[in-house]
C-alpha cells in the first residue's frame, strides 16, 4: 500500500492492489479536531437509600439547625453586655462565645482555634480520607439541600433529564422556575443567618424587615445569599473539583492505612449483565459481582466512576456503597462490593494475605499529640487571662514641655480595658521617677482621682505627668525607663506598663 501527498489540493491517495482512494484531507483533520474547552456534562444525582444515606441526613439536620439557630440562643452576661450567646461584635470589637469573650488583642486564641481546627481536620483526613467533603463541608451540605429542593419540584434523576431534554412548555417553565426561586430563598434566609451573628438577631431582623437596618447588612446579606445561590444551586461539584484547594491538599495526609470508599475489583471483575443459565441461576464462579448496572454512577453527587479508582473528584460521601449494597441485595450477592478499605488491606489481598486495619500509626499520632499540645498551651494562657489591661502611649511631639519653674513635663495617652462583666474603679500612679507627680485631664478636682471604667469596656484618659527641677538632677540623659501603674480599686490588683520619660537632659535650663 503507497500513500501519495497532493498538497495543491489537500488530498492524500492511498494505492491498494493498483487502485487509488483519494481522501480529502481538510475534512480527516476536521473529524479529528477536539475542543479545547470539553462542556460540562450536568450532573443528575440519583436519590440513595442506606446508612450513609442516613448519615447525611443526619448530619444536614444537625448542622443547619446549629447555623441558622445559633444567633438566637440567649446567654445573659450582665445587664450592660449583649446576651447572644454567639456575637461577633465588630463595633465594640468584642467576640462572644457563650461563656467566652475575646478581645481584639487576645486574636491568639481565634489563632489557636483555627490551629486545632486545622489539625483536626488533618487527623480525619488520615483516618478516613475526606469524610469532612463528604458530610460536613458547607459546600457539601448546601449542595445538598439544593439537589433535596430540585428533587421535590423537578423529580428524582430520571425524571430530571427527561424535563431537561423537553421542549419549554408551561409545565416546564413552572418547575424550573419554582426550583430557583426555592434556592433563592435558601440563599436568603442563608445570608440573613451569617449576618445575625454580627448583631443582635432579634433586633436586626425587625430592622431588615422594615428596612431601617444599615445598608451594610443589606449589603453582605445579598453577596451571601448569591454566593450560596451560585455555589449550592448552580456550581455544584464544580466548586469542589475545581475550586477548592482541599483535594489537591490531602494526598499529604493520607497514606496507604487510610480508609477510603474504594471498589474491590478483585471481587467484582470481570464485571457485566447478569444473564441466567438454562436452570435459571447466574453462575458467578466464572464472572464477578459487578453487573455493571451504573447504580453507583447514579447517586454520585459528582458524576464519577467509583470503579476507576481513587479520583481527585470524589468527596468520600459513601453514597455508591448504599446504592451497591441495594443491587447486592437484590441479586442475592454478598455486600461490600464498593465499601471503605486501605490501600494496604487490598494490596494484601491480591496476595492472598491479611493485613490488620492500623488507625494508631505514626501519622496519627503526630497529629493528635501536636492537638494535644495547642490544646494544653491554649489552656494555660486562658486560665492565666487578666481581666485589666493597660496601654500607654507617649506624646511625640513635643517629645516634653519645659515649664517656667524649671520642671520638664511629658503627656501620654492611657488605655484601661476593664474586662470584667461589671463596672470597676481605678487610679493611676506613675512608678520608678522620684518627685514625680500625675495629672489627669478631667479630673483635677480630686485629690486622689477615681476613674470609672463600664462593664466590659475601654476608657482612655489624658496624662500629664511632671518632674520638678529639684528631682531632675537626679536623672541622667535624656530618657528614662519608668511605669505607669493601674490599680483596682475593688480588689487591690495591678497592672503596670512601661514607657520612657524625656527630660530634655536632665536640669538643663
Amino acid at each position: 500500500m503507497t500513500t501519495v501527498l497532493d498538497k495543491r489540493h489537500g488530498t492524500d491517495a492511498t494505492q491498494v492492489a493498483g487502485d487509488v482512494v483519494v481522501h480529502d484531507v481538510e475534512a480527516v483533520n476536521k473529524a479529528e479536531r477536539r475542543p479545547l474547552y470539553a462542556a460540562r456534562p450536568k450532573v443528575h444525582p440519583k436519590l440513595a437509600s442506606g446508612t450513609f444515606r442516613t448519615l447525611k441526613w443526619l448530619v444536614m439536620a444537625i448542622t443547619l439547625a446549629v447555623y441558622y439557630g445559633l444567633p438566637w440562643l440567649r446567654w445573659y452576661r450582665g445587664p450592660d453586655l449583649p446576651d447572644q450567646a454567639v456575637l461577633l461584635d465588630m463595633a465594640n470589637n468584642r467576640y462572644f462565645f457563650f461563656f467566652l469573650e475575646i478581645w481584639p488583642q487576645e486574636f491568639y486564641y481565634i489563632t489557636g482555634l483555627l490551629v486545632l481546627g486545622a489539625l483536626a481536620l488533618f487527623l480525619a483526613t488520615a483516618v478516613a480520607g475526606r469524610v469532612w467533603c463528604g458530610y460536613s463541608c458547607p459546600q457539601t451540605v448546601w449542595t445538598d439541600l439544593m439537589v433535596t429542593v430540585e428533587r421535590f419540584w423537578q423529580g428524582d434523576r430520571n425524571a430530571r433529564i427527561r424535563l431537561d431534554k423537553e421542549p419549554w412548555r408551561p409545565s416546564k417553565i413552572f418547575k424550573k422556575v419554582m426550583t430557583h426561586l426555592s434556592w433563592l430563598f435558601i440563599g436568603l434566609v442563608t445570608g440573613g443567618a451569617l449576618v445575625f451573628y454580627f448583631r443582635d438577631a432579634p433586633t436586626l431582623a425587625v430592622e431588615l424587615v422594615t428596612g431601617t437596618a444599615p445598608a451594610i447588612a443589606y449589603l453582605f446579606l445579598g453577596i451571601f445569599a448569591f454566593s450560596t445561590y451560585l455555589l449550592g444551586g448552580i456550581a455544584r461539584e464544580q466548586v469542589c473539583i475545581y475550586m477548592c484547594p482541599w483535594p489537591r491538599i490531602q494526598g499529604a495526609m493520607t497514606d496507604r492505612y487510610t480508609l477510603l470508599v474504594s471498589y474491590k475489583p478483585e471481587r467484582g471483575e470481570p464485571r457485566g449483565p447478569a444473564r441466567k443459565g438454562k436452570d435459571g441461576i447466574v453462575d458467578w464462579t466464572t464472572r464477578g459481582d459487578c453487573i455493571d448496572c451504573k447504580a453507583c454512577v447514579a447517586v454520585c453527587p459528582t458524576g464519577i466512576d467509583i470503579r476507576d479508582g481513587s479520583q481527585l473528584e470524589c468527596i468520600q460521601c459513601a453514597l455508591c456503597i448504599d446504592a451497591c449494597n441495594e443491587i447486592m441485595e437484590k441479586i442475592g450477592r454478598p455486600k461490600g462490593l464498593i465499601d471503605y478499605d486501605t490501600v494496604a488491606k487490598q494490596e494484601a489481598k491480591s496476595k492472598g494475605e491479611h493485613e490488620p486495619h492500623k488507625f494508631v500509626r505514626a501519622r496519627t499520632l503526630l497529629y493528635a499529640g501536636v492537638m494535644a499540645l495547642v490544646g494544653a498551651v491554649m489552656l494555660v494562657v486562658w486560665f492565666n487571662r487578666t481581666t485589666l489591661e493597660i496601654n500607654v502611649l507617649r506624646d511625640r511631639n513635643p517629645p516634653f514641655v519645659r515649664l517656667s519653674d524649671g520642671g520638664v513635663r511629658n503627656g501620654y495617652t492611657v488605655k484601661i480595658l476593664n474586662k470584667l462583666h461589671e463596672p470597676h474603679v481605678y487610679t493611676l500612679r506613675p512608678d520608678g521617677i522620684p518627685g514625680a507627680t500625675m495629672r489627669i485631664l478631667g479630673l483635677e478636682d480630686q485629690a486622689e482621682p477615681k476613674i470609672n471604667v463600664a462593664t466590659d469596656a475601654l476608657r482612655e484618659i489624658r496624662v500629664l505627668v511632671t518632674v520638678p527641677a529639684a528631682s531632675l538632677s537626679a536623672l541622667s540623659g535624656t530618657s528614662h525607663d519608668f511605669s505607669i501603674v493601674v490599680r483596682d480599686a475593688d480588689t487591690g490588683s495591678e497592672k503596670r506598663r512601661a514607657t520612657s520619660f524625656q527630660s530634655g537632659g536632665g536640669n538643663t535650663p
